[in-house]
């Protein structure tokens, strides 16, 4: 955009117009005015879901030694589904202090626990319970995808929940590239995580992708069966699987530091809430939020 070049007959005018009352805000007002301001959308964290991207190809020496575990294809789109979590001011200083506590029991000489609450620039990130593996969908079959999954979801009316934490552990991926430090969640009312987890499962081993934590497709016919106009069977209690994870080293911490780490104080932890309302899908880029 152009700058605007304002003559001298303007810039007088503006001088010789009178100031304007500024109105000071009242006495008893809060000393902070953005405490007052209602609390943004949980489709606003959506638009920026993403990272800027600095290279196309996998260097781990632009994300803390992180190795990508789905390589770039064209065509391909990385997917993962999962229930997010954006801790409050008051949570973030109670999972602050349980990191800093375990990084100071972190002995390990090239080890480094970083912590998944803030971004390099200070922003404060989400945090989440996956509800899949990170798995890759075709360009054709985003759609199709959305459309099964979202049809299972609404109907077996799963509704809002909460879940409170457990434990800490640690836990590492697939690939065994790295190890999380996390939270342990309690099995909640209506044991929403255990259906999620199964309509998530059903859903995109329709699509031929592997299941988080159970292992669901038949073993006699090689096939899944049909999630529609069923309700989810029992397929186990998964619940010792499903965490929040709020830190990451390339290391395993040693048995001795895990041990130390258990002494931890943790019964603020446990007596937070922690509410789901809606579920996330993320494909690509895109990032769909399908409310509960």
């Amino acid at each position: 955009m152009a700058l605007v070049q304002y003559s001298d007959s303007e810039s007088d005018s503006e001088k010789e117009a009178p100031p304007r009352k500024i109105k000071k805000p009242s006495q008893n007002l809060s000393h902070n005015p953005a405490s007052r301001l209602p609390p943004l959308p949980a489709s606003f964290h959506d638009l920026y879901a993403s990272s800027v991207k600095v290279s196309v190809r996998d260097d781990p020496s632009l994300h803390g030694g992180r190795k990508r575990v789905i390589p770039h294809v064209e065509g391909n789109w990385p997917t993962h589904i999962y229930l997010e979590w954006y801790p409050s001011k008051e949570e973030l200083e109670i999972l602050g202090s349980i990191i800093r506590q375990a990084e100071h029991m972190f002995r390990a000489e090239q080890a480094k626990l970083n912590s998944f609450l803030y971004s390099d620039l200070g922003v404060r990130l989400p945090l989440h319970i996956s509800l899949s593996r990170p798995v890759v969908l075709r360009t054709e079959e985003r759609q199709p995808f959305m459309d099964t999954f979202g049809a299972a979801l609404s109907g077996f009316g799963i509704s809002p929940f909460e879940v409170q934490i457990d434990s800490l552990d640690w836990v590492s991926n697939f690939e065994r590239t790295r190890w999380f430090y996390v939270l342990r969640v309690k099995r909640p009312n209506g044991d929403c995580l255990n259906r999620l987890l199964h309509i998530s499962n059903r859903s995109l081993g329709l699509f031929n992708q592997p299941p988080l934590y159970a292992p669901l497709f038949n073993s006699k016919s090689g096939t899944q069966p049909s999630i529609r106009g069923s309700k989810p069977a029992s397929t186990g209690d998964y619940t010792k699987c499903f965490h929040i994870s709020i830190a990451w080293s390339l290391e395993e911490p040693s048995a001795e530091e895990k041990k130390s780490m258990e002494s931890i104080d943790i019964q603020r932890l446990k007596a937070l809430k922690i509410k789901f309302d809606c579920l996330k899908a993320k494909i690509g880029n895109n990032v769909s939020s399908i409310p509960l």
